[in-house]
C-alpha cells in the first residue's frame, strides 16, 4: 500500500511518496505555491499518478502537546483535500520535524536557497518516516483504522496520531 505524507506550508509544501509495499520513503518533491486550490489539485494529481492509497498531513502541536496556533488552517485545509481526494487525510504530529530537516541538510552542507528549496520535502519524508514506523510497531491500530475509516485511530487527544522521531 503506498502512502503519501504531506507537510503543508504557506509558500511551499512538502510531499514525500513510500514505496509499494509501505515500507520505506521513495520519493519526495515540492509544491511552490500560495493558492490553496491549486496546492490541493497538485496534491490530487499526486495521489492518483502515485496509486497512494493513504493520505497523512503533518499537524502543528506545540511542545507541550496542545494545538499549535495554526491547528485550524491546517484541519480545514486537510478536510479540503479529504473531500477532493474522497478519502480520509490523516493528521500527525508533525512537532520538530522541521528542526529535524534543517539538521539534516546542514550536516549535507545545503545552505541559502538550496535547503530552502528542500527543507519541506525533508520534513514531509520525516512525517512519513514516522508514520510507517507507527504502523508497523501498532499492527492493531491499523486493524482497526480498517473498520473505522472516518476515525484517525489512535485518539490522543483530538484528531492527531503520535508524534515523530520514533517516540514510540
Amino acid at each position: 500500500m503506498r502512502i503519501l505524507a504531506i507537510d503543508y506550508g504557506d509558500a511551499r509544501t512538502g510531499i514525500a511518496v513510500s514505496d509499494l509495499t509501505g515500507s520505506i520513503v521513495g520519493s519526495t518533491t515540492v509544491i511552490h505555491g500560495r493558492n490553496r486550490e491549486r496546492v490541493i489539485a497538485e496534491i490530487v494529481r499526486m495521489v492518483l499518478q502515485s496509486q497512494a492509497e493513504e493520505v497523512v498531513m503533518g499537524f502543528p502541536r506545540n511542545m507541550d502537546g496542545s494545538e499549535g496556533p495554526r491547528a485550524d488552517l491546517y484541519r480545514d485545509f486537510a478536510a479540503a483535500l479529504g473531500e477532493a481526494l474522497g478519502m480520509e487525510v490523516r493528521l500527525w504530529d508533525e512537532r520538530r520535524t522541521t528542526v529535524e530537516a534543517h539538521n539534516i541538510l546542514s550536516a549535507h552542507n545545503y545552505h541559502g536557497q538550496k535547503r530552502k528549496n528542500t527543507v519541506d520535502a525533508v520534513a514531509a519524508s520525516l512525517i512519513l518516516e514516522g508514520y510507517l514506523a507507527y504502523r508497523r510497531n501498532h499492527p492493531a491500530a491499523e486493524q482497526a483504522a480498517a473498520l473505522n475509516a472516518h476515525t484517525t485511530v489512535p485518539p490522543t487527544g483530538g484528531t492527531t496520531l503520535p508524534p515523530t522521531g520514533g517516540q514510540y
